[in-house]
């Protein structure tokens, strides 16, 4: 699986998704930390990624891209946390958020 992670998560969460055999690359790997949340979705398209945020944007863009090909958005909706927090919430999770991108799912929501 592909994931590109956006600016407002850590680098970090990147890492861990790579150490687990994912290819994961953070925007400030590809020199678009300040990027438009348009052209970090068109990198996404480009590379067959899922877009992992925490920015409501990209849910948004996807709805208003109707009949157009859109990336999978993993949308993390868990408050301002530590990096640990932030990792010991996701990464248990992983296995089933590559299994529902695999299935076809579009849009995860983690709480």
């Amino acid at each position: 699986m592909n994931f590109l992670i956006d600016a407002q998560l850590p680098p970090a969460l990147a890492r861990a998704i790579a150490s687990e055999g994912h290819d994961a690359s953070h925007v400030c790997d590809l020199d678009m930390t300040s990027a438009p949340d348009l052209e970090v979705w068109n990198e996404a398209l480009r590379r067959g990624a899922a877009i992992v945020t925490k920015d409501e944007d990209f849910i948004l863009l996807g709805r208003a891209s109707s009949g157009t090909e859109v990336p999978a958005v993993v949308w993390i909706r868990i408050g301002n946390c530590a990096r640990k927090a932030l990792l010991a919430a996701v990464m248990p999770i992983l296995p089933t958020i590559v299994e529902m991108l695999d299935g076809g799912e579009t849009v995860i929501e983690i709480r």
